[in-house]
């Protein structure tokens, strides 16, 4: 029996467009400037310090900001960046630049389901704390008291079998007992090869034709055994 789901963001609960066209662009656009404003706050500092760790060397700020650049348009998943997004994510919730976009079937299932007392989990590439910003800030309110636990990259990555290990022994459950949704095959074939159950969501896909995971094109299609 089902006790937990763990879902992913993009293309999941949220659209991938909102990702990558608007908070994606965004973070670029504003990152330097906030840097330079914010450089002697504790978080920030904080943030500069991972990232030369990263890299294996001293950067100046300008170097860094250029290294922070760099990894965003590469895609990189860098601890470091995402930290750094999100709190330039953060201001511009705050300022009402824009709201986080979860799907409607997303909103209903996942309130559906945590009043049917299942714990709900994210796990995302973006922080931790990007992902609470994100769910804070929807359409329809805060969605936060929904959750009982986010995971990201400190955890390990979303396509290696032993992250999904780490999270099913921090969530304190067995795997068979956790479902995990996404959009990624790699990814659930990872949370597969752990013992979790799996749900593919194909909203921007076109569904394979044989695949080892039950495929549906919304969470309305979703049955929790």
């Amino acid at each position: 029996m089902i006790k937990a789901i763990l879902t992913d963001i993009e293309g999941t609960t949220s659209s991938l467009s909102f990702v990558k066209d608007v908070l994606f662009p965004y973070a670029r656009a504003h990152l330097a400037t906030y840097v330079q404003q914010h450089q002697h706050e504790e978080a920030v500092k904080d943030i500069l310090e991972a990232s030369q760790q990263v890299v294996g060397e001293t950067l100046a700020l300008e170097a860094a900001i250029a290294q922070f650049i760099e990894w965003i348009d590469e895609d990189k998943k860098v601890t470091p960046l995402k930290a750094l997004q999100g709190l330039i994510w953060e201001a511009g919730y705050d300022q009402g630049d824009f709201k986080g976009h979860v799907y409607d079937d997303a909103v209903q299932n996942l309130q559906r389901w945590h009043a049917q007392g299942l714990s709900l989990y994210i796990y995302s590439s973006g922080s931790v704390y990007a992902q609470k910003l994100l769910f804070a800030h929807t359409e329809v309110g805060d969605l936060t008291p929904l959750f009982s636990g986010y995971f990201d990259t400190t955890v390990g990555g979303k396509r290696e079998t032993a992250s999904y290990e780490r999270i099913a022994e921090q969530i304190g459950l067995p795997a068979e007992q956790l479902l995990f949704l996404s959009d990624i095959e790699q990814e659930l074939e990872a949370a597969k090869a752990a013992g979790f159950k799996t749900v593919w969501l194909t909203r921007d896909t076109k569904p394979e034709a044989i695949a080892n995971h039950l495929q549906v094109s919304d969470f309305n299609a979703i049955t929790i055994n």
